[in-house]
């Protein structure tokens, strides 16, 4: 692995702000209202970029897609689905498909952090000064 680039930190960077975006509108009370739709927006934003920022990586398998980038297209369709059922008024389907891309957040952050290959867990090894730093700011 190559390290870290700017594009792996503004991926990782938005993947954060997404998983702490979504958790807040996952337990935040009402919905519908106009600071959860500024907040899905964000939400929004920031997985659609981690999606299209995925297709950039290829740390995995050298100059060739592997089937986290299948995850990630997906993940586009659904994110689609759940915004256009938002706009749609279908709020049962809305809840069904940005609660599923939650979820598969929370899978992509369980395999960031843990699988000891990935640059989350090598970091926090070979340089344990610099990960308490990111995780302090």
């Amino acid at each position: 692995m190559s390290g870290w680039s700017l594009l792996i930190a503004a991926h990782a960077s938005a993947a954060v702000l997404a998983l702490l975006l979504g958790a807040v509108m996952v337990v935040r009370r009402p919905r519908g209202t106009r600071a959860h739709q500024r907040l899905g927006r964000v939400y929004l934003v920031c997985m659609y970029w981690v999606c299209l920022s995925s297709f950039g990586i290829q740390e995995l398998t050298p100059g060739h897609f592997s089937w986290i980038h299948g995850l990630s297209a997906w993940t586009l369709f659904s994110l689609t689905m759940g915004w256009r059922s938002a706009r749609r008024h279908r709020t049962d389907k809305h809840r069904g498909w940005m609660v599923g891309s939650y979820l598969g957040l929370i899978g992509a952050f369980l395999g960031a952090v843990t699988v000891p290959v990935r640059l989350v867990p090598q970091l926090v090894v070979q340089q344990p000064v610099v990960a308490m730093s990111v995780l302090a700011a």
